[in-house]
Order: C-alpha cells, then structure tokens, then sequence
C-alpha cells in the first residue's frame, strides 16, 4: 500500500529533487522525527470530520499501554519551526488524551496547500481513515481541485474505478441517510442496498427497517429487491419483511460456489413454492452457466 501511495502522489504532485536538508543531513522528504505535540496544528484539509469519543477513549489507553504503533504524517511550516498535520488527527488526539507530550512523526514535504490537500485525502483514504461519505467526498475533492477523472483517480489512491465510482455513488443519498452513515448507524454495505431502491418513500422505509429490525446487510439486499418489485401502497404498508431462513442461505451459497455468479433463492411463506435467480453479467458468463448446468 505504501508503494501505491508514492505512486499516486507523483500522479497528482510532480517529482522534485531534495532542496534542502532538515536535519542531520536527513532529506527532508523522508524525516523521522519525535516532536513535541503544542508544535503540531490542526490540519486545515482534514477530510475526517467525525471522531467517536469512546474509540478515541480506548485507543489513548491503548497507547499509554504500549506506545503509538503508527507514526503521525505531518508537513514542516515554512514560516515557523512547528508541523502540520497530513494523516492521523484521531491517533494525535488520543495522544493528547493519553496526556503525552510528544509523539513520533514522519514528515512529508509539501511545498504548496494544494500538495498538502493531495498527502492529507490519500494518506487517509489509503489508510481507511475515513468513513464511506468521508471518502466518497475525499474522491470527490480529488476530483475538482486536480482535475481529473475517475480513471485517472484509480493510479491515484491505488483503488478499482468501481470500488471508486461505487463509493461516490453513496453521495446520491439524502442528507439523513449520509448522517446514518457517518454516524454509524448503518453501514456502507446496508447504503448499498438503500441504493437498489430508486424511489425515496421506499429507501426511508427500508432505512426505518434496517434500524430498528437491525437488519444485517443481506436482508436489507432482500428487502431492497422486495421493495424495487413491488407498489408504493404496497410498500408503505410493508412494516415487515420475512428474513431468508439459514438453510435457504446456506444453499444460495452453494450455488453460487457451484456456478460462479450470483444466485437468489425466492420462496412463498409456506416454502412449497418459490424462484430460483441466476445472475450473469456477459455473455461469457451466461454460457459458462449453462455449461455447468448441462453437466
């Protein structure tokens, strides 16, 4: 990961030779250093915007047990002897928690703001920092202050350009669920399935449902096809929807190892009828199937 990030940066910040030494002849693009904390300021590109006090409670206990296992990323000040902070505000807060009063730092040269934006959102994208609408809008941010598109992106953070286009698709969702999300109410896989359903009425019913039935992410899929399937008055009037039985699962899951693809298992309440789905996603994969079950 650590090669994919030095790669990514030099898509974004062109390579420049050291022009100066920092310390004991050390380049200052790959310094090690122990600082104290009061010279270290807040990052004004911070892409994490929230921090969970509990967590934050365990890891300073963590770290007054067994020292910061991570170093912090920061920048040098060009107009004073303190630092930046790039990547780790959560690790540095905890410090200050833990009632340190100095941590190790590895500083990253960063000659301009827009460079310190660049190492701060891919540091902490690549270092799964984030939540999903944090990192959707790290994307996002990436996107319009560089100028580039998705594809470019991909050498950017070292990710695919699904992976990359499915996360900035959660910023399609209302407000509340973007909050549900960043305040862990839900997961990115349970807003994955909100996304299936393409009328509003309906995505508040399912996230009403997936919060209070705490449904897991597979039973919020099935009820998201459910609810893609069937009328608004219908739907509205839906409060339950019957979660697949394990056995129904666990056949589903041998399926799909058998054929390679996805495979839903439907079934009436009395479980005497029902539907079995087979997905394919080309040509090739649909003779594949077929092949498979011809045999």
């Amino acid at each position: 990961m650590r090669n994919a990030l030095g790669k990514g940066l030099s898509a974004l910040i062109p390579e420049q030779e050291p022009q100066k030494q920092y310390q004991e002849g050390i380049p200052e693009t790959s310094i090690h250093l122990t600082v104290a904390l009061e010279k270290i300021r807040a990052n004004r590109f911070q892409p994490r915007k929230n921090f969970d006090n509990a967590r934050l409670a365990e890891l300073a206990e963590s770290i007054k047990e067994h020292g910061l296992a991570q170093p912090i990323i920061v920048s040098k000040n060009d107009h004073d002897s303190g630092f930046e902070l790039i990547a780790g505000e959560r690790r540095l807060r905890a410090c200050e928690l833990a009632g340190l009063k100095e941590v190790e730092v590895i500083v990253r040269k960063a000659n301009s703001d827009k460079q310190r934006l660049a190492i701060s959102l891919v540091e902490n994208l690549q270092r799964e920092d984030l939540n999903a609408i944090e990192e959707a809008l790290g994307y996002l941010r990436l996107m319009k202050e560089f100028n580039i598109n998705q594809t470019e992106l991909t050498k950017v953070v070292g990710k695919s350009k699904s992976a990359i286009s499915n996360t900035l698709r959660l910023l399609e969702l209302p407000d509340n669920i973007q909050n549900a999300i960043n305040d862990g109410s839900i997961t990115e896989g349970h807003a994955r399935a909100l996304l299936m359903v393409d009328s509003d009425d309906r995505r508040q019913l399912l996230l009403k449902n997936i919060i209070e039935q705490k449904l897991s992410v597979r039973d919020a899929e099935d009820m998201a096809r459910g609810l893609s399937t069937e009328d608004p008055d219908s739907a509205t009037r839906k409060k339950h929807i019957t979660a697949k039985s394990a056995d129904i699962k666990n056949i589903e899951t041998s399926l799909q190892h058998a054929l390679g693809t996805k495979v839903d298992i439907r079934t009436k309440k009395d479980l005497n009828k029902g539907s079995i789905t087979i997905h394919f996603y080309s040509i090739d994969d649909f003779e594949k199937i077929v092949n498979t079950l011809k045999k």
